[in-house]
């Protein structure tokens, strides 16, 4: 039988953003004494829970070479809907499914506004990231809602922390669909050439759309579960979170131009936006040079990601 041979180098460059993610653990436990608490850890799980879902939605996205502006309106949207119902007295999983549903539907206007108009990604989520935003505006007339209902059950200690379980069992299923079944390949080979799918008889519009449905059921989600931790919901909630997401999609290893990513590598994307953050705030680094660190970060792990993507290509 051929010996097979196992080359380091490219085992080491396909798993550079796991081995990037072990290194920055090891950094920050050197840093600070108290990053490998418990209550650290499981509170960066926490703060995590709607990033995660709003970047593996924008994964779906980008593979299949579009891009969402509007999720961090559309949290806003989840967490408003489900906050302004619960304050007339309707049931909280009744509110919760309402901001799902209005993420949907967001989702299905920013679809088919891609898939069957033609109009790019993202003009047509430019477009809904303002209307969400105003819609949630609308909705709160420019006040905060207090949640009074037990929303806050979803982040409950004594329920042992449903936002983590419920995160756990969404990346599971993503990682399932994108591994082993007809709509993840299909997914990335839209990305890849569409016109080699349509001209093989599969009708590219509908994925195309479902892509962008998926992100903003996820994105209001989101919304819901910062709605939970906070206990109040905003119009302001989820500002710039699609940058975070698209950085952490990109982190990850995808190409924005498609056909490329990994539910995984995303996952660990996140992860490393969050101990970044977590970090700097427990050396009591201030906001703003935080956001300039951060940045520098991100562009520094793109370029390395991109690097060795080269590479690997060759």
């Amino acid at each position: 039988m051929p010996k097979t041979t196992i080359n380091i180098k490219q085992v080491l460059i396909r798993n550079n953003i796991f081995i990037i993610f072990v290194m920055l653990i090891v950094a920050c436990a050197f840093m600070s004494d108290a990053f490998l608490d418990p209550m650290n850890l499981r509170n960066i799980l926490l703060q995590q829970a709607g990033p995660m879902l709003v970047a593996l939605g924008m994964l779906f996205v980008i593979q299949a070479g579009g891009i969402d502006l509007s999720v961090g309106s559309l949290m806003a949207v989840g967490a408003t809907t489900a906050a302004a119902l619960m304050s007339v007295g309707v049931n909280v999983w009744l509110a919760v499914g309402a901001a799902l549903l209005t993420g949907l539907a967001f989702g299905v206007i920013s679809g088919a506004m891609v898939a069957f108009g033609k109009v790019q990604g993202f003009v047509a989520t430019l477009a809904v990231m303002t209307i969400a935003r105003g819609t949630s505006y609308l909705i709160t007339n420019g006040r905060p809602i207090q949640i009074e209902q037990n929303l806050n059950v979803l982040a409950s200690p004594q329920m042992g922390y449903p936002l983590i379980w419920i995160t756990a069992i969404v990346v599971i299923a993503c990682l399932f669909v994108q591994r082993f079944t007809g709509y993840g390949r299909k997914v990335i080979g839209i990305g890849s050439n569409e016109t080699a799918l349509r001209l093989a008889g599969v009708r590219t519009k509908g994925f195309v759309l479902s892509t962008y449905v998926l992100s903003g059921v996820f994105a209001a989600g989101a919304g819901v579960f910062l709605a939970s931790r906070t206990s109040t919901a905003s119009a302001g909630m989820g500002m710039g979170s699609e940058l975070d997401a698209i950085a952490a999609v990109v982190i990850g290893g995808a190409s924005l131009a498609g056909g490329r990513g990994f539910v995984m590598n995303t996952v660990v994307g996140v992860l490393i936006l969050g101990l970044i953050s977590n970090i700097m705030n427990l050396m009591g680094v201030p906001s703003y040079p935080q956001d300039i660190i951060k940045g520098v970060i991100i562009a520094a792990a793109v370029l390395l990601q991109v690097a060795t993507g080269r590479k690997n290509t060759r």
